[in-house]
C-alpha cells in the first residue's frame, strides 16, 4: 500500500471533491502531499484536510490563487508530479468569458506555468471533464460510442450556451498545447458527473444536482448522464502518476443511465425519500449510449456499481445533514 513512500506530489485546489479524495487516497499510500487551497484560514477548506490519516506527518497547505501568475511556484517546487484538480465551476454565469473562460483557462496555464521550473517533475495529471469530450452536433444513439478521440465543439457550445462545456474544452486544448511546447509529460482524466460520498463539508455541483432530484422535485428531467464514483476517480489520478505507460486522456465513466433508472435505485434503498415518479416533459425518454472503458481500465479496472455509490452519496448527504429523512 506504501507506493508513495519518499514521493513528494503537489495537488491544487486541495479542499474540492475529487482533490479532498486524491490527498485522502495519497496520504494512504505513503506519498507527502502539498496542497493548495484558497483561504489557509477557512476551517471548511482545510479541517477535514489536516484531520486525514498521515496528514500530520505528510501534508503540507499552501495558499494559492489559480489568476495570480507564480503563486503555485512554491507548492509545486521539489514534486515528481502534480495533480491539477483546482477548477472554478460556477452554475450560473453573467459573464461567461471572464468568469468562466479566462478563469479556468488562464488557472491551468498558470499552474503549467510553474511547473516548468521543476526539474523533479516527472508528470502533470489535469482534472479535465466529459465536459470537453462529448458535446457536439452528433446525436447520441445506442450504437454510439464516445471515447477519447472526441472533443468538444466550440460553435455548438457556445450557440447551447454550455459555458463551462466551452471552458474545459478550452482549458484541456491550450493545456495540450502548452504541454507539447514546453515538453510537460501531460496525462488529462475526463470524468463524467462525480458522485460519492463527500469528505469536505460543503456540498459540490454533481452532488447538490442529485441532491436536488431527491429534495422535494415535482419531477425528473428527460436526460441521460455519465455517472461515475469520486473513489474511482481519485484511484485513477493515482494510477495516472504512478503507471509509467499512462498517456493522452482518459475517459472515465462508470455508467451512463436515464435519470430515472438511477432515482428508481435510491428509490428502492431509500423508501422514506421524496422521488419524483414524472419526467417533467411527455416525450419518450432519451436513449442511451456508450463511453468507451477500454482505455480508462488501464487505470481504473473496476468501477464502483453504480448501486453501491448511489446509497453512499445518499448516506452522506444525510450525515453531513444536507438531507433529513
Amino acid at each position: 500500500m506504501m507506493s508513495g513512500a519518499g514521493k513528494v506530489v503537489c495537488v491544487t485546489g486541495g479542499s474540492g471533491y475529487i482533490a479532498s479524495w486524491l490527498v485522502k487516497l495519497l496520504l494512504q499510500r505513503g506519498f507527502t502531499v502539498k496542497a493548495s487551497v484558497r483561504d489557509l484560514n477557512d476551517p471548511k477548506k482545510t479541517e477535514h484536510l489536516v484531520s486525514l490519516d498521515g496528514a500530520k506527518e505528510r501534508l503540507h497547505l499552501f495558499k494559492a490563487n489559480l489568476l495570480e501568475e507564480g503563486s503555485f511556484d512554491p507548492v509545486v517546487d521539489g514534486c515528481e508530479c502534480v495533480f491539477h484538480t483546482a477548477c472554478p465551476v460556477f452554475s450560473t454565469v453573467t459573464d461567461p468569458q471572464a468568469e468562466l473562460i479566462d478563469a479556468v483557462g488562464k488557472g491551468t496555464l498558470n499552474v503549467l506555468r510553474s511547473c516548468t521550473k521543476v526539474p523533479s517533475l516527472k508528470r502533470v495529471v489535469l482534472t479535465s471533464s466529459m465536459a470537453s469530450v462529448s458535446f457536439n452536433i452528433r446525436p447520441l444513439a445506442p450504437d454510439v460510442i464516445i471515447d477519447e478521440t472526441w472533443f468538444s465543439d466550440h460553435v455548438f457550445c457556445e450557440e447551447s450556451k454550455l459555458w463551462y462545456m466551452l471552458s474545459k474544452t478550452l482549458a484541456e486544448e491550450d493545456a495540450w498545447k502548452f504541454a507539447e511546447e514546453y515538453g510537460i509529460d501531460l496525462v488529462a482524466i475526463n470524468p463524467g458527473v462525480v458522485i460519492g460520498p463527500l469528505l469536505q463539508p460543503t456540498l459540490n455541483l454533481t452532488v447538490e444536482f442529485l441532491l436536488n432530484h431527491i429534495n422535494g422535485a415535482q419531477t425528473f428531467p428527460n436526460k441521460v448522464y455519465m455517472f461515475v464514483d469520486v473513489r474511482d476517480v481519485a484511484l485513477a489520478h493515482i494510477q495516472a502518476c504512478e503507471v509509467a505507460s499512462a498517456s493522452g486522456r482518459y475517459c472515465l465513466v462508470g455508467h451512463v443511465v436515464h435519470i430515472y433508472e438511477a432515482l428508481n435505485v435510491l428509490r428502492r434503498f431509500f423508501p422514506a425519500l421524496s422521488i419524483p415518479e414524472k419526467c417533467e416533459d411527455d416525450k419518450p425518454p432519451l436513449p442511451k449510449y456508450q463511453v468507451s472503458k477500454e482505455k480508462a481500465k488501464n487505470l481504473c479496472a473496476n468501477f464502483t456499481p453504480l448501486e453501491v455509490t448511489l446509497r453512499d452519496t445518499v448516506e452522506s448527504l444525510k450525515e453531513k445533514g444536507f438531507l433529513h429523512f
